[in-house]
C-alpha cells in the first residue's frame, strides 16, 4: 500500500493505545512453590506438585516476589493497597495445568501510577497514567511441531512470578508507545526487579489499540495484539492494526473486538480468537491464599532500598555541565553511572571522564557484550590514564594505544607508556629536529605557511606527529611552527 493511500485511510482518525506489560520478577523460586525459575532447563524439570496442580498441593506466596512488586509500585509512583486479594482467573489452555491462573483482579497490590516517557508535546512533558500493577503467576509454554502435527507442553515457566503493569489508554501513536516501553524498561532495570530479556520471555507486551474520529470522546472498539518480540515490533504492529481498523471504518464496517497475532517477518496482523472480557474469566477470590497485607513499616523498609532512578541521575549529571548526549549515554543503563562516578572520584574533570566512558570504554563493553563491573579495567587505572593526558605526559592518540593495553595487562598506564615509547617528547632539541625535517621534506607547504597561510599548521603538526610516531607534544610543535612563521 502506498504512503498516499495509507494517509487517506488514517486521515481523520486518532489512535488510542493502552499497553499491558508482563514482567518476570527476579526471584530464585516460583511465585507459590520452591521450584527454580532458571531459564533454559530441560523441559518440565523445574516442576513440583504445586505448579503441576496435583491434588492436595497448596500454594505458599513467595515473600521476595512481594518485595519486588512493592519496588515496582514505589518506583512508578503507585498507590499501594494495604490489603490486596489473589483471585483465580479461569481459562483452559494445555499449558495451564490448574485450569486457572492465580492473579489479582479488582483489588491489586498497586494502582494509579504515572510515567514521564521523555517526550514533549506542545512543550509539555508527556506523562502516561498507569492503571494498576498486579501480581500473578505465569503459564507454561506450548511448543508446536507442524511437521509432526503435535504440540508439546513445557511447564518450567508455570508458576513463575510476574507483575503485570497496565497503562491507561492514553498513548496516541506508535512513537509514544515505543517511548513508554523504553522508559518503563529502563526504570525496571534500575529497580533491579527483572532482567527484562524479551527473547527469554522476561518482558512481554500486549497492546490494546483502537481507532476513533478526531474529537470523539468515546473510545472505539479495541483489539488486542500479541506476539511482539521487540519494541520496534510493537510500533510496527500498532501502525499496521491502526491502518486496518481505519480501513474497516472508512468502508462503513465496524471493528470486531478480537485478539490478533503480529507476524513480524511478513509485517502482517492475523486473527487469533475473539477477545475475552472479565466475565469470561469468571474471577473469584483464591480460597487457598489469604489477603495480602502490607504494613506501613514494610513499605518504608522497601522504600529505603530503592536506588537512584534515571530521572534523578540525569538531573545530577546535567548539573555537572555535561552535554545532553553525555547525560543520556551515562544513564542509559544502571551500571554505566557507577563506573563513571568511580573514575570521576579520582579525576575531577567530568567531561574528560565522560568522553572516555562513552567512547572507548563503552565500545569495549558493547563489542565484548560484557558487564561494566566484569571488565579487567579498574576505574583507578582509567583515571590514571586520563591524568597522563591532562598532564601532557602522553598524547590523546597515544592514550588510546595505552587503553588497549590496559585491557590485557596489569601494568599501570605510565609503565605501559614508558615501555612502549609513548611518553610525549617535550625536549626542544628533539622537537626542533622533527620540525626541521618536515619543513625540509615539504618545501611547498613550508613556503606557503611561512607566507602567511596559517591553515596549513594542522597539516604540518600532523606530519611532525607522524614522524615522531605520536611522541611529540603537539602543543609545543604548534608553538615551534608559529615561531618559525614569524621568525
Amino acid at each position: 500500500m502506498s504512503t498516499a493511500m495509507e494517509t487517506d485511510v488514517t486521515a481523520g482518525f486518532e489512535m488510542v493505545v493502552g499497553l499491558e506489560v508482563h514482567v518476570q520478577l527476579k526471584t530464585q523460586t516460583k511465585a507459590f512453590c520452591g521450584c527454580s525459575t532458571n531459564f533454559g532447563a530441560p523441559p518440565n524439570q523445574n516442576t513440583c506438585p504445586v505448579c503441576l496442580a496435583l491434588p492436595g498441593a497448596l500454594p505458599v506466596l513467595n515473600a521476595r516476589a512481594v518485595e519486588l512488586a512493592l519496588r515496582v509500585a514505589l518506583g512508578f509512583g503507585f498507590t499501594v493497597n494495604a490489603r490486596s486479594i489473589f483471585a483465580r482467573k479461569n481459562y483452559f489452555y494445555p499449558d495451564l495445568p490448574k485450569g486457572y491462573q492465580i492473579s489479582q483482579h479488582d483489588t491489586p497490590i498497586a494502582e494509579h501510577g504515572r510515567l514521564d516517557i521523555g517526550l514533549l508535546i506542545n512543550g509539555e512533558p508527556r506523562v502516561i497514567g498507569i492503571t494498576r500493577a498486579h501480581m500473578e503467576e505465569d503459564a507454561g509454554k506450548s511448543i508446536h511441531d507442524r511437521y509432526e502435527s503435535a504440540t508439546a507442553v513445557d511447564l518450567n515457566r508455570s508458576g513463575v512470578p510476574l507483575v503485570e503493569i497496565v497503562s491507561e489508554p492514553e498513548m496516541r501513536s506508535p512513537e509514544e508507545a515505543g517511548a513508554y516501553l523504553r522508559t518503563l524498561k529502563q526504570i525496571l532495570l534500575y529497580l533491579d526487579i527483572s532482567d527484562c530479556n524479551m527473547e527469554e520471555g522476561s518482558l512481554r507486551v500486549d497492546a490494546n489499540v483502537s481507532a476513533r474520529p478526531f474529537g470523539q470522546v468515546r473510545l472505539g472498539t479495541k483489539c488486542e495484539v500479541k506476539n511482539m518480540n521487540s519494541f520496534s515490533g510493537v510500533e510496527r504492529a500498532l501502525a499496521a492494526e491502526f491502518r486496518r481498523q481505519c480501513g474497516v471504518l472508512v468502508a462503513g464496517g465496524s471493528v470486531q473486538q478480537q485478539t490478533l497475532l503480529w507476524d513480524g517477518a511478513k509485517g502482517e496482523i492475523r486473527p487469533a480468537r475473539s477477545k475475552e472480557g472479565s466475565s469470561d474469566y469468571r474471577y473469584f477470590p483464591e480460597p487457598d491464599l489469604p489477603p495480602l497485607l502490607i504494613s506501613d513499616a514494610e513499605l518504608a523498609r522497601v522504600r529505603e532500598t530503592l536506588p537512584e532512578l534515571p530521572a534523578a541521575r540525569r538531573a545530577r549529571y546535567a548539573a555537572m555541565k555535561l552535554s545532553e548526549y553525555d547525560v543520556q549515554e551515562l544513564t542509559a543503563d544502571p551500571a554505566t553511572g557507577p563506573f563513571f562516578e568511580a573514575v570521576l572520584a579520582l579525576h575531577a574533570d567530568a567531561k574528560s571522564v565522560a568522553n572516555w566512558v562513552n567512547g572507548e570504554v563503552r565500545a569495549v563493553v558493547n563489542e565484548r557484550d560484557t558487564a561494566w563491573d566484569a571488565m579487567s579495567l579498574e576505574p583507578a587505572r582509567l583515571a590514571a590514564l586520563i591524568d597522563l593526558v591532562r598532564d601532557g605526559v602522553v598524547s590523546s592518540s597515544a592514550a588510546k594505544k595505552i587503553f588497549a593495553q590496559l585491557l590485557v595487562s596489569t601494568d599501570t598506564p605510565r609503565a605501559i607508556a614508558e615501555r612502549d615509547g609513548l611518553v610525549q617528547v617535550r625536549d626542544d632539541n628533539a622537537l626542533a629536529g622533527w620540525v626541521d625535517e618536515v619543513l625540509a621534506e615539504h618545501p611547498v607547504e613550508a613556503a606557503r605557511y611561512a607566507a602567511g597561510e596559517k591553515k596549513l599548521v594542522g597539516l604540518l603538526v600532523g606530519l611532525v606527529m607522524k614522524k615522531s610516531q605520536g611522541r611529540a607534544d603537539p602543543k609545543l610543535v604548534n608553538q615551534l611552527l608559529s615561531s618559525r612563521a614569524t621568525g
